[in-house]
């Protein structure tokens, strides 16, 4: 019990920290915005207790199944880093914040071609933006992109050659899947494949059409400037952070539902045999 509230706290306290980092690390936060940032990581990292604490979880899924939220946290992570150590060199150079930012422009340049999800959110820049801010955020687009596409091929490749998730014993369906509802009619299986395919067809299209969403914001509601640093920082992290982890998940339910054929294919299998002997 207390390795678990131990572990549950070191979460709970990592999850708030990247909550709280571009407030700590930007240069220029108001107060009202700090405590702001205070409230929601507070709330972040008791929520995170409780849902680690516990022994069946209400809203985490895949808790028990690593290293799946390990690696959309440490994907998330080093997301904000980076961004947040590129746009504080802009005010306090370091030659880490110069590095970083070299190198991301390079990325940027080079995912920023016709039709790619990089070009579209450069395309959101209001005319008469400076090259600077223009620069900026195509850094911080190639590169928030650029993690979420290696975090999910690690992924896939953990599933694939690595037997994810049942690598180190068996899997728990209901604790691992709390929102799944097993009432809610139909085949298990099939209700399986076809949120997997929701979820993978989700993610694919996501990066395109959140900067179509964020262009018809601006246009007919709120106007959403990314040439504040956290502004720009959040949007391009949930850009690139959500249509991943949706794609995680739908190849995470896509396995689990292999498992559960395979499991009934033997099943079937030596009853089959039972009956013939």
């Amino acid at each position: 019990m207390i390795k678990r509230m131990v572990s549950a706290g070191a979460r709970a306290f990592l999850v708030a920290l990247v909550i709280a980092m571009p407030a700590m690390m930007l240069p220029g936060v108001t107060a009202d915005t700090a405590q702001m940032v205070a409230l929601l990581s507070l709330v972040a990292a008791a929520l995170t207790f409780v849902e680690y604490v516990s022994d069946y979880p209400s809203l985490i899924e895949f808790r028990d199944a690593a290293p799946y939220n390990r690696m959309r946290f440490i994907a998330l992570f080093v997301t904000i880093l980076l961004m947040c150590s590129i746009s504080r060199g802009q005010v306090y150079h370091t030659h880490f914040s110069d590095f970083l930012t070299l190198i991301g422009g390079k990325i940027g340049v080079a995912m920023d071609f016709p039709f790619s999800p990089v070009r579209l959110m450069v395309l959101l820049v209001p005319e008469g933006t400076s090259s600077r801010e223009l620069d900026m955020l195509r850094t911080s687009a190639g590169l928030a992109y650029l993690i979420s596409l290696v975090t999910l091929l690690l992924f896939v490749a953990f599933v694939r050659l690595l037997n994810w998730p049942i690598r180190h014993g068996a899997f728990n369906f209901w604790v691992n899947l709390p929102l799944f509802d097993p009432t809610a009619g139909g085949d298990i299986l099939n209700r399986l494949k076809r949120d997997s395919h929701v979820n993978v067809a989700l993610g694919f299209l996501l990066p395109f059409l959140i900067p179509a969403v964020l262009q018809a914001a601006s246009a007919y509601a709120y106007k959403v400037s990314l040439a504040d640093p956290q502004t720009l920082i959040w949007t391009m992290s949930a850009w690139a952070f959500l249509p991943a982890s949706l794609i995680m998940r739908g190849v995470a339910l896509m396995r689990i539902a292999d498992l559960i054929e395979e499991k009934r294919r033997r099943a079937y299998a030596q009853a089959e045999l039972h009956a013939a002997a």
